[in-house]
């Protein structure tokens, strides 16, 4: 089975934020890779990664990145494929030096970002491209959506059941 997303993180100290990402993918059965790779420390790595990714059937890349994020630009750089980064809080900044990084790309070289720590959105993202032409991913993708309605209905009716003196409903 060959992936069709890629979780490319800067390196394994990301993963707490990027596991989330991988675990939505796999609980949607979406085949994905991880990596880590450094647009500083490897960038010949990243340069190879971005260049053969389409060939190895990858659709879309979920890149995390810190500090200066540099990773899912340079990756967006050199690939047509759909990039989302996610800015990882890890500076003195928390994390708005990796959005303002990962926003301000310059024309013809998009990158679509979510919130500080937002890999589960990524992913989400992801499933959401991807089930543009998978009809059975689209089935899922709105089962998952459905759940979250649920949530909400239920935690209402739990609150609802609270009881206060002034409260008038």
């Amino acid at each position: 089975m060959k992936p069709q997303v890629s979780i490319i993180m800067g390196s394994t100290s990301d993963l707490p934020v990027m596991e989330r990402a991988a675990q939505l993918l796999d609980d949607m059965g979406v085949p994905f890779e991880m990596h880590a790779l450094s647009a500083h420390r490897t960038p010949a790595a990243v340069e190879d990664f971005a260049r053969n990714a389409a060939s190895r059937g990858i659709k879309v890349i979920i890149a995390g990145a810190g500090m200066a994020a540099a990773l899912p630009g340079v990756i967006a750089a050199q690939t047509t494929i759909p990039v989302i980064g996610v800015p990882i809080k890890g500076s003195a900044l928390d994390g708005v030096d990796a959005v303002l990084s990962i926003l301000q790309m310059p024309p013809g070289i998009p990158v679509a970002t979510v919130a500080i720590n937002g890999a589960l959105n990524a992913a989400i993202l992801a499933v959401q491209m991807l089930a543009l032409s998978d009809e059975p991913l689209a089935e899922k993708l709105q089962s998952y959506k459905s759940s979250l309605t649920k949530k909400i209905e239920k935690a209402n009716a739990e609150l609802a059941a609270v009881q206060y003196t002034h409260k008038t409903n």
